[in-house]
């Protein structure tokens, strides 16, 4: 049975502590030498990798294509878009000497891409012919946090940044939408087992430089709320600042209309406190960098165990065999527990006895399971498609048992204290915003009653979601 390690604080008690406990101990990243930034170790990196990979193939489905844009943006560009500029102030690095001297111009470490890639937009696009113009990039970015936290908020972050132009109004709109729906919400449930809440910010919410802000909020083990990913529209803003026009049909010069969008290794750390439990991290099978672990559990049995790997491995599952046996048992298997590993394969003697292998499931109670060594691959690719279904499902299960329907700020408040509040955005309006805010609440998102996504026209009738967040 799954029970409480000392070496991890206990959700209960301290979720935040638990939560770096789980990084540490899972070898999943470090804090790099300059405050705020991140040290991304393997284990962790190949979740990332998982998840990038997902992402990668449903952007490329969508029509985007991959592009690379410099790390070093003037500072200049920044000013063009003034809502932009002031919207990211505080967060911005800027470098002002280099090669030994001080610049004509500082330099800013990018943010976000949306001014040095519209500037490109405006050089590549001539005529209706040209659009819509899909781009997508896979960078590093950074926004310098007061209160940096690995894999939540970091000073520099990996993900990708999607930048788009359309011909109209409607396009844009249905693009953006489009990502955040068929790329980023497909990618939260079907791969990484979270079930997302899709909604509309509020205006005090909204991306710089933005007319409307999608975003895909999911709740975290202790009830609070994460931003998992957003997508843009951002009208003819940046268009006008960059001047991105095109020809059209009838040979008059339009504005572009222009979205943005993108998702970070947050998501890992979504991936943790959505599905971790005070034993460690627990891995849906997808992203998971190891999907089976085979132990020995003694020298005699280590050239079974690896036998056993490369028939798992010849079936595509992703293997790793442990041969440690100088080391304690007990203390392997905690260690691959705490790790989140969806199968371990333990071998002993009497195992090999009886053709057979012990089998432990990261997310059963019940114990182990004896299976037999011909059926071992089907018995392990069961467990693991059950597995992914199971966690998609007690996230999906907390996140309803603890959103509750309230029809005031105040029981809004109240509700926010162990998880989700829903009212009617009429009952909270910017008032009660600033009401929530002074709580540390915030309106993480707007629906429609039907719980469809609602366009920046959409004013009034709309259900507001309320929590705490990360």
């Amino acid at each position: 049975m799954t029970t409480t390690r000392s070496v991890l604080a206990a959700q209960a008690t301290d979720f935040p502590r638990w939560f770096q406990d789980v990084i540490a101990k899972a070898e999943l990243a470090d804090n790099g030498p300059v405050r705020g930034t991140m040290v991304i170790r393997p284990y962790g990196y190949g979740i990332w990798e998982r998840l990038q990979a997902a992402l990668d193939e449903r952007i490329k489905a969508a029509g985007a294509a991959n592009a690379y844009f410099p790390l070093l943006i003037p500072e200049g560009h920044l000013r063009r878009e003034a809502e932009h500029v002031e919207g990211f102030s505080p967060e911005l690095a800027v470098v002002t000497h280099a090669g030994g001297k001080q610049l004509e111009e500082p330099a800013v470490v990018r943010p976000t891409s949306e001014t040095v890639i519209g500037e490109y937009m405006a050089k590549w696009i001539q005529s209706y012919r040209d659009l819509p113009l899909l781009l997508n990039q896979w960078a590093n970015a950074v926004r310098w946090e007061l209160r940096p936290r690995l894999f939540l908020r970091t000073t520099e972050f990996l993900w990708q940044e999607g930048h788009t132009a359309h011909a109209t109004a409607a396009d844009a709109r249905a693009f953006a939408t489009r990502i955040l729906t068929d790329v980023y919400r497909d990618v939260m449930v079907n791969v990484l087992a979270i079930p997302v809440l899709p909604g509309r910010k509020t205006r005090r919410e909204r991306f710089a430089g933005a007319i409307n802000t999608m975003t895909l909020e999911a709740m975290t083990g202790d009830g609070k709320a994460l931003q998992m990913g957003t997508s843009h529209e951002l009208g003819q803003n940046f268009a006008r600042a960059f001047d991105i026009g095109f020809l059209s049909s009838d040979g008059q010069r339009e504005l572009a209309w222009t979205t943005s969008w993108g998702s970070t290794t947050r998501m890992v750390g979504g991936m943790i406190m959505v599905h971790g439990d005070d034993a460690g991290l627990r891995v849906p099978p997808l992203v998971a960098p190891t999907q089976v672990v085979v132990l020995a559990v003694r020298d005699e049995t280590v050239s079974a165990a690896r036998r056993i790997a490369d028939e798992l491995t010849a079936s595509g599952l992703r293997v790793e065999v442990d041969d440690r046996t100088d080391q304690p048992f007990g203390r392997r298997a905690v260690n691959w527990e705490l790790k989140g590993v969806p199968v371990r394969i333990e071998l002993g003697p009497r195992d090999l006895d009886g053709n057979v292998a012990t089998v432990v499931r990261r997310l059963r109670s019940s114990g182990k399971e004896t299976a037999g060594l011909p059926d071992l691959t089907s018995t392990v690719v069961a467990a693991m498609e059950a597995d992914q279904a199971q966690l998609l499902a007690e996230a999906t299960a907390r996140q309803t048992a603890r959103t509750t329907a309230v029809s005031s700020v105040d029981e809004a408040l109240e509700a926010a204290t162990t998880g989700w509040a829903s009212l009617p955005y009429d009952v909270v309006g910017e008032d009660g915003e600033d009401r929530l805010a002074t709580a540390g609440v915030t309106v993480r998102c707007l629906q429609r009653p039907d719980g469809t996504l609602p366009t920046e026209d959409d004013e009034r009738g709309l259900t507001a979601f309320v929590a705490r967040s990360y």
